[in-house]
């Protein structure tokens, strides 16, 4: 099974791009990891929040096929352990999906449409992360998840 990884906006900060290659790197060994960045809009100054949120779910919405299952990584989704998420990669896989896109949303979230489109919405935390910091935590969550399922003794219980 193919994981895609698709981020609203670019990173410039070195340690992230670190942390997140890092895991991208471990990732290889468990499953097919691509990571894909759609450029910040531009000129977003006049535009209202709502209208900024249609645009980023328009260039979302084009990155993804028919048959990928789409989960949002969103504030209001639902929470899971690391062993409950490693249980749900595992289910999918299953399933016999063979694309999971995971996507992490601009500052103001996610369009109507993209909510509709949805197969699921996961939260990392209650906890509020930078869209920046995000990309390490999930990864290393992935990567953590794959552990789990291989049994392998990275995570502790």
């Amino acid at each position: 099974m193919k994981i895609e990884l698709l981020l609203m906006g670019k990173t410039d900060s070195a340690w992230i791009k670190e942390g997140a290659e890092l895991y991208a790197t471990r990732l290889k060994y468990y499953t097919t990891l691509s990571i894909k960045e759609i450029p910040e809009l531009k000129k977003t100054a006049g535009l209202s929040t709502n209208q900024v949120k249609e645009r980023e779910g328009e260039l979302i919405l084009k990155n993804i096929k028919e048959s990928d299952y789409l989960i949002l990584l969103d504030e209001n989704g639902k929470h899971f352990s690391s062993e409950e998420f490693a249980q749900k990669i595992e289910k999918v896989t299953i399933r016999g999906i063979k694309c999971i896109v995971f996507v992490v949303g601009g500052a103001y979230g996610f369009s109507g449409e993209v909510y509709s489109r949805a197969n699921e919405t996961i939260s990392l935390s209650k906890m509020t992360f930078s869209h920046q910091m995000v990309r390490v935590i999930f990864l290393e969550q992935l990567y953590r998840a794959y552990t789990i399922i291989k049994g392998e003794p990275y995570h502790h219980k």
